[in-house]
């Protein structure tokens, strides 16, 4: 995919149309006329491993409504801004030892204060 203004790499995305753009410069011709937002993608199903752990809800279990609520949380999306965070997310997402990880990146500040907004959302005190 290339730039949507000159069709060099691009580096960012329109946040409203998600077009690619490789520059400031390119953002700012890119906005000189209206964006069109993508239409957003369907609702997803449930899938088999999420409909077993409802049927069999587990101590640790988060029902549904609860990790729908991290969405909305603002402590949450501002901790998300951070590159860093999304980086370690990523890689756990995609590690085959997640676990091991996490005992890791437990270790980190920025990491902790992630867990800890995700906590208060889904474990209210």
């Amino acid at each position: 995919m290339n730039c949507g203004t000159c069709r060099s790499d691009p580096k960012y995305k329109c946040p409203t149309c998600m077009v690619p753009y490789c520059s400031v410069a390119c953002y700012k011709l890119h906005k000189q006329n209206p964006c069109i937002k993508p239409p957003s993608p369907p609702k997803q199903t449930i899938g088999v491993k999420q409909a077993v752990e409802n049927l069999y809800p587990t101590e640790d279990t988060v029902p549904l409504h609860r990790l729908n609520l991290l969405e909305n949380s603002t402590e949450v999306k501002k901790c998300l801004e951070n590159p860093h965070v999304r980086e370690i997310l990523e890689l756990l997402d995609s590690s085959a030892n997640p676990d091991e990880l996490v005992q890791e990146y437990m270790q980190e500040p920025i990491f902790t204060e992630f867990v800890d907004a995700c906590l208060k959302v889904v474990q209210p005190q």
